[in-house]
């Protein structure tokens, strides 16, 4: 059964943050000291896009929530979240965790993450609570992300994960990589990859296709059960639902994802079943609007660990079913916060619960010596490629937001030069680095913006119908009321051409006012020129990342402009202007 609701109230403030500065927390050695509580520690990192060294990264100053979701966590930024959350304004907890002068409060509380910081940290976690009662998992999306493991296709996450200690993780992005690929690094891989909601295809089964289960057609191993504090801890594993849909199909083309609640609900009861476990942890790589959906429709989960959405939510939301109380939480992504879920587990049931997500803060903690060790090694024989210099940012570069970023802006600038393009088209991923004015610029930091396995550039003719429908299919997947039919990810950024969006409109009213960068009307019945990358169709020009590269070596830089105009927004909070 989950936690009932009279166990979640009061422990709920004691998880809002402390809002120390890293410089004054330096000197306090008590910064990630936490108090002791519980029976059970699980540790939770998600969404480290393959980001082994620290990193800058601006979170959102748009993240809208529509529906019933306006104004509710994950769907809030600035001063908005900072007010919800208790977090002190200018503090280091405001820098992590806002877009709230993001220049200045980088250049005074540093960079964040990185895996020598992350393993001190959670040596010291796992310590603290007894080796016996801890377990490190990790959400997904860790194999991919930068130059260095788009080369070694994702093998330098595992042996990372290895050092770490990472017991268990799902996946996205691990996908991509290929069946061949993935099943090769996990064979390296010392945790378990665990993923319920994978199954063979009919033909695939009839082919008698490698899984874990033949007689289910289950791929992968469904969940894992531990003891910790002398309990039983199930973990499930929730892989992405929607990778042959996001990504191209084939390279998954035996498997199916999905959703799959009644599956999920059956091995919830399989393991609650007989009083097998006494705790039950979905391991999530969903989104966290889906999951907070999730939560509300089944029974017997404790706490939802979830990914895949980049949203660093400092406190878990409280969703009520019909067993209970379910926690769900988002920690966030490329290695900037750990996510610390101590439980008091009794016979059968989570008597009592603290969380926090904490903010790594690289300059507050001593590397590991390993770790470092591990990195320079994995790194040696691709150092000349990844420090090659490209150029320096003459302004603050970022991506996260819903409908723009300034390293998307130069992309889809990058894209309409070098291809000799009207429009440009680029995916509204969430995953890339944040560069300050005046940063050196390497060929590490444009692969981070680029790196995956299908970044190949192209340039084909599209009517504004087409391209009009390519935006409300986007927008529909980002604003859709019901978060069942959302894949994650922000809006296609474009270059050369500018729209109105109305998120809280329906299917097919929600883009507007399409006008090439010259001011006149997009024409529906007109073929236009577009450039674009990562496409799931197969393509055959040059990687994203050459033509990139090629374009900042130019020096030609585009002037900022705001490409979207919000429609019906007004009092949103979560929209705190610079996209």
């Amino acid at each position: 059964m989950s936690i009932s609701r009279r166990d979640f109230l009061g422990w709920t403030a004691g998880a809002a943050l402390a809002g120390a500065s890293p410089r004054r927390a330096a000197a306090e050695p008590g910064v990630y000291d936490l108090p002791r509580f519980g029976n059970a520690r699980i540790l939770h990192l998600t969404d480290t896009h393959a980001q082994l060294q620290p990193v800058l990264f601006r979170e959102p100053g748009v993240n809208l929530g529509v529906g019933a979701m306006r104004g509710q966590p994950p769907h809030l930024v600035g001063d908005a979240f900072l007010a919800r959350f208790q977090v002190t304004p200018g503090s280091a907890d405001a820098y992590a965790f806002t877009c709230l002068d993001f220049q200045k409060a980088a250049a005074r509380f540093g960079r964040l993450g990185g895996f020598a910081y992350l393993k001190t940290l959670i040596d010291r976690l796992r310590h603290e609570a007894g080796e016996a009662n801890a377990l490190l998992l990790d959400g997904g999306d860790l194999w991919q992300g930068s130059g260095l493991a788009h080369a070694m296709r994702g093998a330098d996450m595992v042996e990372a994960a290895n050092l770490l200690g990472v017991a268990a993780m799902t996946g996205h992005w691990e996908f991509t990589y290929g069946e061949a690929a993935l099943r090769a690094n996990l064979e390296k891989f010392n945790g378990e990859f665990i993923a319920q909601n994978v199954f063979l295809t009919e033909e695939a089964a009839f082919n008698d296709a490698p899984a874990f289960d033949a007689a289910s057609g289950r791929v992968f191993k469904p969940a894992i059960v531990r003891q910790l504090g002398g309990r039983r801890v199930a973990v499930i594993g929730q892989a992405f639902p929607y990778v042959p849909i996001a990504h191209p199909k084939r390279f998954t083309p035996d498997w199916s994802f999905g959703i799959r609640e009644e599956e999920l609900q059956k091995q919830v009861d399989a393991l609650r079943g007989n009083g097998k476990v006494d705790a039950v942890v979905l391991l999530s790589h969903n989104g966290m609007d889906v999951d907070l959906k999730l939560a509300s429709r089944l029974r017997g989960i404790d706490v939802i660990l979830g990914g895949h959405t980049h949203d660093a939510v400092p406190q878990p939301i409280s969703v009520t079913n019909a067993g209970g109380v379910t926690l769900v939480t988002n920690a966030g992504s490329n290695g900037k916060f750990l996510g610390v879920l101590d439980l008091d587990i009794g016979k059968g049931r989570v008597r009592d619960v603290r969380y926090r997500l904490l903010p790594v803060f690289s300059e507050l903690l001593k590397p590991d010596p390993e770790m470092l060790a591990l990195i320079e090694r994995l790194r040696a024989p691709h150092e000349a490629t990844l420090s090659a210099p490209v150029a320096r940012a003459p302004r603050l570069l970022y991506r996260r937001g819903n409908f723009s970023g300034t390293i998307d802006d130069v992309l889809c600038a990058a894209l309409r030069r070098e291809l000799d393009a009207e429009i440009a088209l680029s995916p509204g991923f969430r995953w890339g680095g944040s560069l300050l004015a005046g940063q050196a610029m390497t060929m590490e930091d444009v692969q981070a913006q680029t790196a995956t396995t299908y970044s190949e550039v192209y340039a084909q003719p599209m009517t504004g119908a087409q391209i009009k429908t390519v935006l409300e299919d986007v927008c529909d997947n980002l604003f859709n009321a019901d978060p069942y039919y959302q894949q994650g990810g922000d809006m296609v950024r474009l270059g050369g051409l500018s729209y109105a969006c109305a998120p809280e409109e329906s299917f097919g009213r929600r883009i507007s006012e399409l006008r090439l960068a010259d001011g006149r009307a997009l024409q529906a019945g007109k073929s236009y020129k577009v450039a674009g990358w990562a496409s799931v169709n197969q393509q055959q020009g040059a990687p994203a990342w050459e033509v990139f590269a090629r374009h900042l070596r130019a020096g030609e830089w585009p002037a900022s402009a705001d490409t979207v105009t919000l429609r019906g927004v007004e009092g949103n909070p979560g929209l705190a202007g610079g996209g």
